[in-house]
């Protein structure tokens, strides 16, 4: 009697191992089939910079009194018939107080490789000029826009190399007084740059945040201060956004080479009054065709130049996985985008780029399911257990090294296995060896506890 109890708590716990060795069966094949996969990385071409210091004679006199940056980005696409590249100044400081309204006149040249300015040759012509609004103290700096200028690259070249030109004067700045007269001249040479030169690729996978033409028709409402201008606009966009999640794009612009600045209308602009840019979006269950942003404008005198645009940030929410693309779209003056002052109307043509980026999964849970009752057991269940119990199991042959004998034809993406030690494949062979102790267990207890006949 008392072997036949023993007998039976044995059975009772291999069956409670049984039951683990179940849950360490399937934890095994949860984690064997979570295995990493290798992951996929794309490259997108980025802006590299120069800068370049000035040596000047004149209003701007010294050897440390201007810099400038130069961008270029790292490659463009196949196809790609031009390159942007960006001259900014980082400082520019007068040796002289100079006046609100002085004019200073900019001249700058650049040498490029595998590619042309629109009229022809080597050199890259930057040509724009600029109004004080307020005064500049001697040794302050002065804020000048920055401006790009397009290349065209030379048929079959597979770069664009950019840098200053050598042991020649390359800069000049002309300050012309408030009331007129004689501009002060500056020359300027360029010193050694950091780095020597800029590369673009040609043939790349383009991106990155390269500027796009825009062309802009601009008038008020009536019709009047009517101008036509061309706008190299850059978004820069999101790189991890996620589905349901607001996402902030940033908007900014500068003139194109040779484009009219526009004015203030002779009306003037309000107190109040905001700058505010459009895109058009569209993908990735995104609400509405347009988008915008905007800022306020502190521009508002009656003829004033508008030679300098705020950046402004614009807000997408992505609401699936996907695709969001952008292109940059209307510009209004004013205090909303249904009462403006002054709009400026994108163009079809030259096409503005498209930008955009890849919407991912969120992170929000689902609600789990509601659990289905248990079938309650048929009358029948008590019934006379039957007499003979069938166990089979059935293991996988392999080779006599201990190893797969045929490897799976999708080896490649089952993660590292068990080159990265411990993982699922223990708990499955822990787990298989537990079940068939379970299974004997079972049979032992069965056995032991029929009725004879």
């Amino acid at each position: 009697m008392l072997k036949s109890l023993a007998r039976r708590r044995h059975a009772l716990k291999t069956s409670a191992l049984g039951l683990a060795g179940t849950l360490a069966l399937f934890a095994g094949s949860v984690l064997g089939l979570s295995s990493p996969a290798e992951a996929s990385t794309s490259t997108a071409a980025a802006d590299t910079t120069m800068t370049i210091p000035f040596n000047c004679t004149g209003a701007f006199e010294g050897s440390t009194s201007i810099q400038v940056k130069i961008t270029v980005p790292d490659n463009v696409a196949t196809g790609t018939t031009t390159v942007p590249i960006k001259w900014e100044f980082v400082s520019a400081k007068p040796k002289d107080t100079l006046a609100a309204r002085s004019k200073i006149a900019v001249t700058a040249d650049l040498d490029v490789t595998g590619a042309t300015a629109g009229t022809g040759g080597t050199d890259l012509m930057w040509d724009q000029e600029y109004e004080l609004t307020t005064q500049v103290t001697a040794g302050s700096n002065v804020t000048i826009p920055a401006k790009t200028v397009n290349a065209t690259i030379t048929t079959g070249a597979t770069s664009v190399v950019v840098k200053p030109l050598a042991n020649a004067v390359s800069l000049d700045l002309d300050v012309t007084p408030p009331t007129g007269g004689t501009p002060v001249e500056s020359s300027c040479t360029a010193g050694t740059a950091t780095p020597a030169s800029l590369t673009t690729t040609v043939g790349g996978t383009g991106g990155g945040t390269s500027d796009t033409t825009v062309a802009y028709k601009c008038a008020t409402t009536t019709n009047t201060d009517a101008k036509d201008t061309n706008l190299l606009v850059t978004m820069t966009m999101p790189t991890s956004a996620q589905a349901n999640v607001e996402q902030s794009i940033s908007w900014s612009a500068t003139y194109a080479s040779g484009a009219t600045q526009l004015t203030v209308p002779a009306s003037g602009f309000t107190a109040g009054t905001k700058f505010i840019a459009g895109a058009s979006v569209s993908g990735a269950g995104v609400s509405g065709s347009t988008v915008s942003g905007e800022t306020t404008f502190s521009t508002t005198t009656a003829g004033a130049t508008i030679t300098t645009f705020p950046s402004v940030t614009l807000k997408v929410k992505p609401t699936t996985t996907g695709t969001v693309t952008m292109k940059a779209a209307d510009l209004y003056f004013g205090t909303s985008t249904s009462s403006f002052q002054y709009k400026c109307t994108a163009q079809a043509s030259p096409t503005p780029k498209p930008y955009s980026f890849t919407v991912g999964a969120g992170t929000g849970t689902s609600p789990s399911p509601s659990p289905s009752p248990s079938p309650s057991p048929s009358p029948s269940a008590s019934a006379k257990p039957t007499r003979t119990v069938t166990a089979t199991v059935t293991q996988t042959p392999v080779g006599g090294n201990g190893k797969v004998n045929k490897t799976p034809k999708g080896a490649a993406e089952t993660g590292g296995g068990g080159e990265l030690g411990p993982d699922g494949r223990m708990f499955v062979v822990t787990g298989s060896l537990i079940v068939l102790a379970a299974a004997v267990g079972g049979l032992v207890l069965r056995r032991r506890t029929a009725p004879r006949g």
